[in-house]
Protein backbone atom coordinates (compact mmCIF):
# COMPACT_ATOMS: atom_id res chain seq x y z
CA UNK A 1 0.00 0.00 0.00
CA UNK A 2 1.17 3.52 -0.78
CA UNK A 3 1.99 5.91 2.07
CA UNK A 4 0.44 8.81 0.21
CA UNK A 5 0.00 10.70 -3.02
CA UNK A 6 2.18 13.58 -4.19
CA UNK A 7 1.36 16.17 -6.84
CA UNK A 8 4.51 16.84 -8.86
CA UNK A 9 4.31 19.95 -11.04
CA UNK A 10 7.22 20.13 -13.50
CA UNK A 11 7.81 20.25 -17.26
CA UNK A 12 11.39 18.93 -17.07
CA UNK A 13 11.60 15.20 -18.00
CA UNK A 14 14.82 14.66 -16.03
CA UNK A 15 13.37 16.24 -12.88
CA UNK A 16 10.16 14.22 -13.24
CA UNK A 17 12.16 10.99 -13.57
CA UNK A 18 14.33 11.80 -10.54
CA UNK A 19 11.39 12.58 -8.28
CA UNK A 20 9.22 9.69 -9.45
CA UNK A 21 12.08 7.32 -8.60
CA UNK A 22 12.78 8.92 -5.21
CA UNK A 23 9.11 8.98 -4.21
CA UNK A 24 8.56 5.38 -5.32
CA UNK A 25 11.41 4.24 -3.03
CA UNK A 26 9.47 5.79 -0.12
CA UNK A 27 6.17 4.16 -1.20
CA UNK A 28 4.72 7.51 -2.30
CA UNK A 29 2.86 7.54 -5.61
CA UNK A 30 2.74 10.68 -7.74
CA UNK A 31 0.49 12.53 -10.17
CA UNK A 32 2.52 14.61 -12.63
CA UNK A 33 1.30 17.88 -14.16
CA UNK A 34 3.43 19.80 -16.66
CA UNK A 35 1.26 22.93 -16.64
CA UNK A 36 0.08 25.11 -13.76
CA UNK A 37 -3.64 25.33 -14.75
CA UNK A 38 -3.88 21.53 -14.91
CA UNK A 39 -2.27 21.30 -11.46
CA UNK A 40 -4.76 23.80 -10.01
CA UNK A 41 -7.60 21.72 -11.44
CA UNK A 42 -6.23 18.56 -9.81
CA UNK A 43 -5.98 20.30 -6.44
CA UNK A 44 -9.71 20.92 -6.59
CA UNK A 45 -10.53 17.27 -7.29
CA UNK A 46 -7.94 15.16 -5.48
CA UNK A 47 -6.47 14.83 -1.98
CA UNK A 48 -2.65 14.94 -1.84
CA UNK A 49 -0.30 14.40 1.08
CA UNK A 50 2.53 16.36 -0.60
CA UNK A 51 2.75 19.10 -3.26
CA UNK A 52 6.06 19.52 -5.16
CA UNK A 53 6.38 22.51 -7.52
CA UNK A 54 9.25 23.14 -9.95
CA UNK A 55 10.03 26.88 -9.92
CA UNK A 56 11.31 26.65 -13.49
CA UNK A 57 7.65 26.92 -14.50
CA UNK A 58 7.83 30.63 -13.65
CA UNK A 59 5.83 33.13 -11.66
CA UNK A 60 2.61 31.10 -11.88
CA UNK A 61 4.07 28.67 -9.34
CA UNK A 62 2.84 30.90 -6.55
CA UNK A 63 -0.71 30.37 -7.82
CA UNK A 64 -0.43 26.67 -6.97
CA UNK A 65 0.49 27.27 -3.34
CA UNK A 66 -2.20 29.94 -3.04
CA UNK A 67 -4.68 27.31 -4.25
CA UNK A 68 -3.28 24.79 -1.74
CA UNK A 69 -3.84 27.18 1.15
CA UNK A 70 -7.45 27.79 0.02
CA UNK A 71 -8.23 24.11 -0.53
CA UNK A 72 -10.39 22.43 2.12
CA UNK A 73 -8.73 19.02 1.57
CA UNK A 74 -5.16 20.06 0.70
CA UNK A 75 -4.41 23.05 2.91
CA UNK A 76 -2.51 20.82 5.38
CA UNK A 77 -0.51 18.99 2.68
CA UNK A 78 3.30 19.15 2.97
CA UNK A 79 4.59 21.66 0.39
CA UNK A 80 7.92 21.66 -1.49
CA UNK A 81 9.57 23.87 -4.08
CA UNK A 82 12.34 22.91 -6.51
CA UNK A 83 14.71 25.88 -6.84
CA UNK A 84 15.52 27.58 -10.14
CA UNK A 85 18.25 29.99 -11.16
CA UNK A 86 16.23 33.04 -10.10
CA UNK A 87 17.17 33.81 -6.51
CA UNK A 88 14.25 36.23 -6.03
CA UNK A 89 11.64 33.71 -7.20
CA UNK A 90 13.13 30.98 -5.03
CA UNK A 91 13.22 33.28 -1.98
CA UNK A 92 9.58 34.32 -2.45
CA UNK A 93 8.46 30.71 -2.89
CA UNK A 94 10.50 29.62 0.13
CA UNK A 95 8.27 31.81 2.30
CA UNK A 96 5.17 29.99 1.06
CA UNK A 97 6.45 26.40 1.12
CA UNK A 98 7.75 24.23 3.94
CA UNK A 99 10.75 22.72 2.13
CA UNK A 100 12.90 23.57 -0.92
CA UNK A 101 14.95 21.16 -3.05
CA UNK A 102 18.12 22.90 -4.19
CA UNK A 103 19.51 22.47 -7.69
CA UNK A 104 21.57 20.75 -9.00
CA UNK A 105 19.42 17.75 -8.07
CA UNK A 106 20.70 14.29 -7.24
CA UNK A 107 19.19 11.20 -5.64
CA UNK A 108 21.14 12.01 -2.48
CA UNK A 109 20.02 15.66 -2.30
CA UNK A 110 16.36 14.74 -2.92
CA UNK A 111 16.39 12.14 -0.13
CA UNK A 112 18.18 14.59 2.18
CA UNK A 113 15.23 17.00 1.87
CA UNK A 114 12.53 14.32 1.90
CA UNK A 115 13.86 12.68 5.06
CA UNK A 116 12.87 15.40 7.58
CA UNK A 117 9.53 15.84 5.79
CA UNK A 118 8.63 12.16 5.79
CA UNK A 119 7.11 12.16 9.25
CA UNK A 120 4.87 15.08 8.27
CA UNK A 121 3.71 13.22 5.15
CA UNK A 122 2.90 10.14 7.25
CA UNK A 123 1.00 12.28 9.75
CA UNK A 124 -0.98 13.85 6.91
CA UNK A 125 -1.76 10.38 5.59
CA UNK A 126 -3.12 9.34 8.99
CA UNK A 127 -5.27 12.46 9.24
CA UNK A 128 -7.24 11.47 6.14
CA UNK A 129 -6.89 7.69 6.39
CA UNK A 130 -10.19 5.87 5.89
CA UNK A 131 -10.19 2.33 7.22
CA UNK A 132 -12.61 -0.02 5.46
CA UNK A 133 -14.55 -1.80 8.19
CA UNK A 134 -18.08 -3.17 8.62
CA UNK A 135 -19.39 -2.71 12.16
CA UNK A 136 -22.90 -2.09 13.58
CA UNK A 137 -23.78 1.60 13.97
CA UNK A 138 -26.74 3.21 15.73
CA UNK A 139 -27.87 6.61 14.45
CA UNK A 140 -30.08 8.56 16.87
CA UNK A 141 -32.05 11.32 15.18
CA UNK A 142 -33.30 14.45 16.93
CA UNK A 143 -36.78 12.88 16.92
CA UNK A 144 -35.26 10.07 19.07
CA UNK A 145 -35.82 7.61 16.24
CA UNK A 146 -32.97 5.09 16.05
CA UNK A 147 -31.60 3.90 12.72
CA UNK A 148 -29.53 0.74 12.84
CA UNK A 149 -27.05 0.33 10.01
CA UNK A 150 -23.46 -0.70 9.33
CA UNK A 151 -20.29 1.17 8.48
CA UNK A 152 -18.43 1.07 5.16
CA UNK A 153 -15.35 2.91 6.41
CA UNK A 154 -14.28 5.12 9.31
CA UNK A 155 -11.79 7.96 9.66
CA UNK A 156 -10.84 10.39 12.38
CA UNK A 157 -13.39 12.87 11.05
CA UNK A 158 -16.36 10.72 10.15
CA UNK A 159 -17.65 7.55 8.54
CA UNK A 160 -19.51 6.23 5.52
CA UNK A 161 -22.57 4.11 6.31
CA UNK A 162 -24.73 1.60 4.50
CA UNK A 163 -28.46 2.08 5.13
CA UNK A 164 -31.74 2.13 3.25
CA UNK A 165 -33.18 4.82 5.55
CA UNK A 166 -33.03 8.22 3.81
CA UNK A 167 -31.46 10.98 5.89
CA UNK A 168 -31.10 14.58 4.76
CA UNK A 169 -27.69 16.28 4.38
CA UNK A 170 -27.32 18.83 7.16
CA UNK A 171 -29.37 16.77 9.63
CA UNK A 172 -27.88 16.62 13.13
CA UNK A 173 -27.61 13.13 14.61
CA UNK A 174 -25.70 11.16 17.23
CA UNK A 175 -23.83 8.03 16.14
CA UNK A 176 -22.77 5.17 18.38
CA UNK A 177 -20.43 2.34 17.41
CA UNK A 178 -17.88 0.00 18.97
CA UNK A 179 -14.55 -0.46 17.25
CA UNK A 180 -13.34 -4.03 16.61
CA UNK A 181 -11.33 -5.43 19.56
CA UNK A 182 -12.64 -2.64 21.79
CA UNK A 183 -15.26 -2.81 24.54
CA UNK A 184 -16.46 0.75 25.15
CA UNK A 185 -18.72 2.32 22.51
CA UNK A 186 -17.73 5.55 20.78
CA UNK A 187 -20.32 8.35 20.80
CA UNK A 188 -20.15 11.32 18.45
CA UNK A 189 -22.46 14.25 17.80
CA UNK A 190 -22.51 14.34 14.01
CA UNK A 191 -23.94 15.85 10.84
CA UNK A 192 -25.11 14.05 7.70
CA UNK A 193 -22.80 15.48 5.02
CA UNK A 194 -23.96 13.51 1.97
CA UNK A 195 -26.59 10.96 1.07
CA UNK A 196 -27.25 8.71 -1.91
CA UNK A 197 -29.25 5.55 -2.45
CA UNK A 198 -28.16 2.97 0.11
CA UNK A 199 -25.31 5.03 1.58
CA UNK A 200 -24.63 8.22 3.50
CA UNK A 201 -21.70 10.11 4.96
CA UNK A 202 -21.42 11.30 8.56
CA UNK A 203 -19.06 14.02 9.78
CA UNK A 204 -18.14 14.00 13.49
CA UNK A 205 -18.87 17.41 15.00
CA UNK A 206 -18.25 16.75 18.70
CA UNK A 207 -16.52 13.76 20.26
CA UNK A 208 -14.98 13.42 23.74
CA UNK A 209 -11.20 13.53 24.09
CA UNK A 210 -11.14 9.94 25.36
CA UNK A 211 -13.17 8.65 22.44
CA UNK A 212 -11.11 10.72 19.98
CA UNK A 213 -7.84 9.34 21.38
CA UNK A 214 -9.17 5.78 21.23
CA UNK A 215 -10.30 6.23 17.61
CA UNK A 216 -6.99 7.78 16.55
CA UNK A 217 -5.00 5.01 18.25
CA UNK A 218 -7.11 2.35 16.51
CA UNK A 219 -6.75 4.05 13.11
CA UNK A 220 -2.98 4.40 13.59
CA UNK A 221 -2.72 0.69 14.35
CA UNK A 222 -4.76 -0.21 11.24
CA UNK A 223 -2.77 2.15 9.02
CA UNK A 224 0.52 0.76 10.30
CA UNK A 225 -0.61 -2.77 9.42
CA UNK A 226 -1.03 -1.75 5.77
CA UNK A 227 2.41 -0.16 5.39
CA UNK A 228 5.62 -1.80 4.14
CA UNK A 229 7.94 -2.77 7.01
CA UNK A 230 10.46 0.05 6.55
CA UNK A 231 7.65 2.62 6.25
CA UNK A 232 5.88 1.24 9.34
CA UNK A 233 9.10 1.80 11.29
CA UNK A 234 9.19 5.44 10.14
CA UNK A 235 5.49 5.74 10.97
CA UNK A 236 6.08 4.57 14.56
CA UNK A 237 8.89 7.12 14.91
CA UNK A 238 6.61 9.86 13.56
CA UNK A 239 3.85 8.82 15.95
CA UNK A 240 6.16 8.82 18.98
CA UNK A 241 7.49 12.21 17.97
CA UNK A 242 3.99 13.69 17.80
CA UNK A 243 2.98 12.48 21.27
Amino acid sequence: MQVGLALLVSADPVTIHQFNHALKELSISSDVCQEVPAAVGLLNRQKFEAIIVDLQLGEQCGMILDEVHLSSSNRTAVTFGISNNNADTTAAFRKKSQFVFERPLSAESIHKTLKPAYGLILRERRRYFRCPVSIPVIIQRESRQEVRCSSVNVSGGGMALSTQVPLVPGEHVRVQFTLPDREAPVLAESTICWSKTGHLGVRFVSISDDHKSELQAWLSQKLEQTLPAFVADQFRKAESGSN
